[in-house]
């Protein structure tokens, strides 16, 4: 008889990290869940391309995968720094935002503790009903290795972490596979195949593009650079202490609990703190690189304001950008040798990845606990991490709950475990683990 997992988990970046480590925790108390993760990647990495020399977090450290859930939890950052024998030092600092670089390895820290628990170089292509009769009592979940061989697993339970998809604008997306044209989230990679690249488009005004345009102007190969934007200017995030409250934990209630019209209305109002915006440290960088650039009299780099891209073209020699000024109102056409898009992520890829199952699911809204609303004959929870903005508010697809969240998660899972197969559900309730 087939295996079934009490869970599986699908992505394991740091949601699912922290699921894992608020399950362990539970787990020591008496509660034990048998839970598998599985994980496209070869091993545990987070934005890899986007590590950049000078990159910081923009949140606070305590805002890690346990502190605000457990402060007392030995996957801490401050516990990680202690192991790593780098506490003193980092006081020392008098910051509350460590590197990226120094991030991303207390993420992979806490991830190598549950090398066991997840399958690294498996990408999940399906999620299947299982029925005992006329319901649906498990899922199957279907995952392809590099090698092309396909493992069936049985749950009861599924958490859908996969975070966003690169947004590619329209008029770019004739191009994908032009090695020439790529995304923000394969930076790194991507420029390093283009090391005599002399002319380099940037699109876009928020912190990834600051951060690229950043780093191309200071490369040795000394390339021109535009960045190119629709908005007037660089606009700094709003971090202010009122406005940081929405991302509090309790004003994930407060917005769970308003309409859809107050929700929309509440994600407009707060946007600055996450979307087309950057550091302003960031961007007081970016203007002192302009203002020496006037000293010197140069023109190797420019900020292209209130320009649209209206047409893109590929060519032998480069790519052809048609922009429009909106200032001047006239259009100009501009060869690239390479083209970043700094243009945000989408997060709608978990529909598809559910399609089977998606008459079950009805509108995929979700309940306070984040579980998918289903029909009655459908008893397996399907949960969603990072893709609940529109009903959680704006620090759904950021670090700033994520401890929270899967504490919240971790108590609905183990409140449905002795009724796995009964055909009631009920919300579970609002207790931390």
């Amino acid at each position: 008889m087939q295996h079934i997992h009490d869970l599986i988990g699908v992505g394991f970046g740091p949601s699912n990290v922290a699921l894992a480590i608020a399950l362990e925790e539970k787990r020591h108390a008496g509660k034990p869940l048998d839970a598998l993760f599985i994980e496209r990647q070869p091993s545990f990495a987070w934005h890899p391309h986007m590590l950049l020399d000078q990159a910081h977090m923009q949140i606070s450290f305590l805002k890690d995968l346990a502190t605000l859930r457990n402060p007392t939890s030995r996957f801490t950052f401050i516990n990680y720094l202690h192991e790593q024998g780098r506490l003193p030092d980092f006081i020392n600092l008098k910051s509350f935002f460590p590197s990226r670089h120094e991030f991303n390895d207390y993420l992979g820290w806490a991830a190598s503790q549950f090398r066991d628990n997840c399958a690294y170089g498996e990408e999940v292509f399906e999620v299947l009903p299982e029925k005992q009769g006329n319901e649906v009592s498990l899922l199957r979940v279907r995952s392809r290795g590099a090698d092309g061989r396909v493992q069936d697993r049985l749950a009861r339970n599924l958490v859908v972490s996969i975070g966003g998809t690169p947004n590619v604008p329209e008029g770019f997306r004739a191009l994908r596979g032009d090695g020439r044209v790529f995304h923000s989230s394969s930076y790194l990679k991507d420029i390093a195949r283009h090391p005599d690249a002399r002319r380099i488009a940037v699109i876009g005004a928020g912190q990834s593009a600051a951060e690229i345009f950043m780093d191309l102007q200071g490369r040795p190969n000394q390339p021109q650079v535009d960045l190119v934007m629709r908005a007037r200017s660089i606009r700094p995030s709003d971090d202010s202490p009122f406005v940081n409250e929405v991302f509090n934990v309790d004003f994930t209630d407060y917005m769970y609990s308003r309409a859809s019209d107050e929700r929309a209305a509440l994600l407009d109002e707060f946007s600055q703190t996450n979307y087309a915006v950057a550091d302003l440290e960031l961007i007081q960088q970016i203007f002192k690189v302009f203002y020496q650039q006037k000293v010197a009299r140069g023109n190797r780099l420019r900020m292209l304001r209130q320009h649209d891209v209206r047409a893109v073209r590929a060519a032998s020699d480069g790519i052809h950008l048609t922009l429009r000024d909106q200032d001047a109102e006239r259009e100009s056409t501009v060869r690239y040798d390479a083209v970043v898009l700094a243009t945000g992520y989408a997060r709608e890829q978990h529909k598809d990845l559910l399609k089977p199952i998606a008459p079950y699911l009805g509108d995929f809204s979700v309940d306070r606990y984040y579980r998918l609303h289903s029909t009655p004959d459908f008893h397996p929870g399907i949960f969603l991490q990072g893709a609940c903005e529109d009903s959680h508010g704006l620090s759904d697809t950021l670090l700033s709950v994520t401890s929270v969240r899967t504490g919240e998660i971790g108590n609905a899972l183990f409140a449905a475990q002795p009724r796995a197969r009964s055909v009631v559900r009920e919300e579970a309730p609002a207790v931390q683990i």
